[in-house]
């Protein structure tokens, strides 16, 4: 499936395109925006990787990566990077991961919810996937509530699931099913 573009409210998702790399710099680079993501921040070559990487995998034959721009709909100004991985290590189980990172000064608009909303819109209703999840770092309270705002429940806790800056962090598992996705998202 390419190219996807998923409308919003407010922001579209859409495919990166080589003219993003400085938007995606300004959140991967930023050690506030990474404080609570599985890798530190990155460099301008390492977000041009990142990009280069994520637009080769979105034309993959099946694909299983969508890493797209979030970006503001009335301007295009990309403001995000959101994902949705399909699982590949048990075909026909129909699960997906998702997550997202948003640049600082669009924090606290509602931006995070319609990004994590229209992934679910992609995931569900577009590739009929029956499970998305995403991993939080325990730390980020913020994202919890969205979680769980958005109808996603709390599975559990995976010790020492990541190393950043030479120490071992926890990771705390949230998850939304097919129906339950319909029941809020009908509501």
């Amino acid at each position: 499936m390419y190219p996807v573009t998923v409308h919003g409210d407010r922001l579209t998702l859409r495919e990166f395109t080589d003219a993003d790399i400085d938007a995606v710099l300004e959140i991967y680079g930023d050690p506030v925006v990474t404080e609570h993501l599985s890798f530190e921040p990155r460099t301008r070559d390492q977000v041009g990787t990142t990009i280069n990487a994520v637009t080769a995998a979105a034309r993959a034959e099946p694909r299983t990566e969508y890493s797209l721009a979030a970006a503001l709909t009335d301007t295009g100004q990309v403001i995000g990077f959101a994902r949705l991985a399909v699982d590949t290590q048990h075909p026909g189980q129909s699960s997906g991961q998702l997550g997202f990172a948003l640049r600082k000064d669009t924090w606290s608009q509602g931006l995070g919810a319609e990004t994590v909303r229209l992934l679910m819109r992609l995931g569900f209703d577009e590739l009929g996937l029956h499970r998305l999840w995403g991993a939080r770092a325990p730390a980020n309270t913020v994202s919890e509530h969205l979680m769980c705002k958005l109808g996603m429940i709390e599975e559990g806790r995976i010790r020492h699931h990541l190393r950043i800056c030479g120490q071992w962090r926890d990771s705390v598992v949230h998850s939304i099913l097919e129906d339950e996705w319909r029941a809020t998202a009908s509501a």
